[in-house]
């Protein structure tokens, strides 16, 4: 088993607990397997090996105690958790479904259960419709509207992944893939492979000497659930987490057509099988040809050639203007993940992180960074342990003091403050005074009508210490839309006060997502791509950012993180004096 399984189980236990509320330590228990769940999910190592090493134990994990750590080698050894089905026996199973829901935790499914008796996404959506939700406590015509809506967007997120998730699992499909004799190249396509922050279906693309008998070594995947077709060049099948995977299996000289075909986007390929039609070929995942010779087709840098055009990277490819500015010779130059000089926004055990300043910067060392910030939380992320006044006077100490610990790179003294509904810091000036770089970002009240948004953000910017605005809209990939406000009012805002914008490569935002770095793009505007690190292996996360910022035309000039620490620094906002 996994750990992300693990964590996930962990996650349904908490939820379970705060819907149910029948046992007198119920907010202690739901905040403990709140905190272990986060642990596993982010571990560096499999659970079931610590499990099932004699030597070792699961309490080693931060936050599984002894009782934790005998629920987890339950799940190991029967994939059940008893605890949990006792219970599921007093509620439906079909209340969980709808946590996915932006804006309904476990409290307000409780309030819809006992009052409305209301079971599932269907019920709720007819009690949104009947206007019943808008009697209940705390409840309004808006937020009926605000479910309508939810209810809608998670619908048409169903049946796409996250990028990350998708990611991981080409990679564990492309290492089983390699394993046989002959195989030379495995590339994933599609969307995968431009970068985008959900996949539908997953393509791999192999090429080798031989592999008539690939596809039988392809269905001993472990972790594949349902076979959909098996055939000498295509073997299709559904994984564990119903994720598509189609493997496609070409011959060399094909290779480079096909790749472009299936790396797509529909509306690129269209684009430029017109472009070959009116030169009178035709293009095809086999190749480009003229009658019936094929005269391109073994690279993807010989079809474009052929066509006229320099090779587009696949983030671009998206017929959004990439094919015109390719024709001209104006393709971005764009950022690289071997640009990157820092990381300027992650968390430490101070707050809500694992690991210690000394242990963050070491890592960040090992990737040949030269500066980090660390952004610990503020008092008003209180399920992050956010800090209060006096506990962020002592971690700007503490960071200061391993500065001298950690040699060969900048350490500097940040701090993630929440913009309050007010539009207020959650430090007083005398505080943010002393960070040496100030992230402001939002974390509560998501909701808020959207002028009232844009006001507040407004306003957190024109705090004169705030000098990157985090997460800007707020999204959760496949989870949470962002908030409403005026991005025009906001960016704009930004730009006349030299705030620069993030792009927050953790997989679950990637906010900015790659439109709206368009958009900063095209006003001259420079971005941070940050990781928001809770661990050192988080630090990773940043090619997500990279490649988010690739869609959106971003080059090295204009991402702020990719300069010497004193440029950078030079580059930012002034402090008051």
């Amino acid at each position: 088993m996994e750990n992300r399984e693990i964590a996930a189980v962990f996650e349904e236990i908490a939820n379970v607990i705060r819907i149910l509320q029948d046992d007198p330590k119920w907010q202690f228990k739901a905040v403990a397997y709140e905190r272990a769940k986060r642990s596993i999910e982010s571990y560096p190592e499999r659970l079931e090996d610590i499990a099932r090493d004699p030597n070792r134990k699961l309490t080693e994990v931060p936050g599984v105690g002894a009782d934790l750590a005998g629920k987890i080698k339950e799940l190991i050894e029967t994939g059940k958790c008893q605890y949990l089905e006792e219970r599921l026996q007093k509620i439906p199973r079909s209340l969980l479904d709808l946590l996915q829901l932006q804006s309904v935790g476990p409290q307000k499914v409780r309030l819809f259960y006992q009052k409305l008796n209301i079971q599932n996404l269907d019920d709720l959506e007819a009690a949104a419709r009947a206007n019943k939700l808008r009697e209940l406590p705390g409840m309004s015509a808006k937020s009926e509207e605000n479910i309508l809506k939810a209810l809608e967007a998670l619908r048409k997120a169903s049946g796409r992944f996250r990028l990350d998730v998708a990611d991981k699992a080409a990679e564990e499909l492309s290492s089983h893939i390699r394993e046989f004799p002959g195989v030379e190249q495995v590339t994933p396509a599609g969307s995968l492979r431009r970068g985008r922050d959900t996949i539908g279906d997953l393509d791999l693309l192999v090429t080798g000497r031989q592999l008539e008998k690939l596809p039988d070594h392809l269905l001993k995947f472990p972790r594949l659930s349902q076979v959909l077709a098996k055939g000498a060049d295509k073997v299709s099948f559904k994984l564990a987490n119903s994720m598509q995977v189609d493997v496609r299996i070409l011959a060399p000289e094909s290779y480079g057509a096909a790749l472009m075909y299936f790396t797509g986007s529909k509306e690129h390929n269209v684009a430029l099988r017109e472009r070959a039609k009116k030169r009178g070929w035709k293009l095809s995942e086999y190749g480009l040809y003229e009658g019936d010779r094929v005269i391109a087709g073994r690279t993807e840098e010989d079809v474009y050639q052929k066509l006229g055009l320099p090779w587009i990277p696949p983030e671009l490819r998206e017929n959004t203007g990439e094919i015109e500015a390719a024709e001209a010779g104006q393709l971005p130059a764009l950022v690289e993940l071997s640009d990157i000089r820092g990381d300027l926004q992650m968390h430490t055990s101070a707050s809500d992180g694992h690991n210690s300043v000394e242990e963050m910067a070491a890592a960040a060392k090992r990737l040949g960074y030269r500066y980090i910030l660390i952004t610990d939380h503020s008092k008003a992320v209180t399920i992050a342990n956010g800090l209060d006044e006096k506990r962020a006077l002592e971690n700007i100490a503490r960071i200061r003091a391993a500065r001298k610990k950690v040699k060969g790179i900048e350490i500097w003294a940040g701090a993630e403050v929440d913009i309050l509904g007010d539009g207020s810091l959650d430090y007083p000036d005398d505080v943010l005074r002393q960070f040496d770089i100030v992230v402001a970002s939002v974390h509560s009240r998501m909701t808020q009508p959207g002028e009232e948004m844009t006001k507040r953000l407004i306003k957190g910017l024109r705090n004169p210490y705030v000098r990157i605005l985090g997460h800007p809209t707020g999204r959760y990939v496949l989870r949470r839309d962002p908030f409403q406000f005026d991005l025009d009012a906001v960016f704009n805002e930004a730009k006349k006060l030299g705030v620069i914008l993030e792009v927050n490569a953790s997989p679950e935002r990637l906010d900015l997502c790659d439109r709206h770095v368009k958009l900063v793009r095209d006003r001259g505007m420079k971005v941070i791509i940050s990781t928001d690190a809770h661990r050192p292996e988080h630090l990773a996360f940043m090619r997500y950012g990279v490649l988010t910022a690739r869609r959106g035309w971003m080059d090295k000039q204009h991402v702020l993180n990719t300069y010497p620490p004193e440029k950078l620094l030079a580059e930012l906002r002034p402090l008051p004096s």
